[in-house]
């Protein structure tokens, strides 16, 4: 009995270390850019900045829609295939985004956004159906929070250090990512798959067929709609402030370094994981789901109650920024959930 404790405990690790890299990983070839000023660009009376952060995201929000049919439909064994052919194609945007120039290598931010909305299915796919899923699902949904801030640091990095410009720097950023990627995409195919005490406990995942897939739409096509509208309004509140990090804090007129990014992020992933490691101990899914309402409504009112004290110079830049991505990444964290 023992040893089978052991076994799974170490499968969890694994499984948990290995989504955490990849996911982390990933933002090598998402966010660096967004670290650049690209001072003094413009086109069609938009800041240059603006319009690449615009059609990334674009890239990245149709992805989302595509990845309902194609994550749906993803066979098991087709999944490390397209895990590395979609970074591939991600990095080689961004290669096209430094080689071609402005404004005509706009169209690469929106290549490189496509692929990459995709990578948090595929790497879910890898996770699901477990017993241990939701404490996985805590360190996946953890990665982004201090991946987003590191990738950001190694982008700052390259071009204070090595004089990289701001083109070349994004795509010099994802060569830095891509061995570690392979690792802990590699790690991820060779877990085990879910036993039957797993089967038993969350159902066997199944590819979905387009009649499945309409049934569940049709089924539950209200709060579908009314999660996916709550979750793209929080993501692009959370995008703003991680897009354009580095105008918020030139705006502050506070001297910071590359570690700023980084240093906001760690206690942020540090209290989500240890607060929502006690919903893992909730066993009652109607409990659960009605816990992580309590904990959404909860952060979007501390969201505009933090920003309310920064305003009235009651709190500090550095608590506020910390709070702000504290918060949106504890809302995002049960809206993700219900999806999923």
């Amino acid at each position: 009995m023992a040893e089978t404790i052991n076994k799974k405990t170490v499968v969890t690790l694994r499984a948990a270390f290995a989504a955490f890299g990849v996911y982390f990983c990933m933002y090598g070839f998402r966010k660096p850019f967004t670290v650049a000023s690209f001072e003094g660009l413009a086109y069609f009376g938009v800041d240059y900045k603006v319009l690449i952060i615009i059609t990334q995201v674009m890239g990245y929000f149709i992805s989302k829609f595509i990845g309902i049919k194609f994550i749906s439909e993803l066979k098991p064994e087709k999944r490390i295939f397209y895990l590395f052919t979609f970074i591939a194609v991600a990095e080689l945007a961004l290669l096209g985004f430094a080689v071609v120039p402005a404004p005509y290598n706009i169209i690469f931010m929106f290549i490189n956004g496509i692929p990459l909305g995709m990578i948090w299915g595929i790497v879910f796919s890898y996770i699901e159906g477990r017993k241990t899923t939701e404490i996985i699902g805590l360190f996946l949904c953890s990665s982004f929070v201090v991946s987003s801030g590191f990738t950001k640091s190694v982008g700052k990095f390259l071009m204070d250090t090595f004089n990289i410009s701001e083109f070349w720097m994004p795509f010099s950023a994802g060569l830095i990512f891509i061995i570690p990627l392979l690792i802990f995409g590699f790690m991820l195919e060779k877990l085990p798959k879910p036993t039957e005490e797993d089967i038993a406990l969350k159902n066997k995942r199944q590819p979905l067929n387009k009649i499945e897939r309409k049934k569940i739409i049709q089924q539950f096509f209200v709060p579908i709609i009314c999660i996916t509208f709550l979750y793209v309004s929080l993501t692009i509140l959370r995008d703003f402030r991680d897009n354009f990090n580095r105008e918020i804090w030139d705006n502050l007129h506070i001297k910071f370094d590359s570690s700023i990014f980084t240093l906001t992020e760690i206690p942020i992933a540090i209290m989500v994981l240890l607060i929502l490691s006690f919903m893992v101990k909730v066993k009652n899914n109607k409990k659960a789901f009605a816990y992580y309402h309590y904990i959404l409504f909860g952060g979007i009112l501390t969201v505009g109650f933090s920003t309310y004290l920064f305003e009235t110079s009651a709190m500090s830049p550095f608590v506020w920024m910390v709070s702000l991505g504290f918060w949106h990444v504890f809302v995002l964290h049960p809206v993700q959930r219900n999806l999923f």
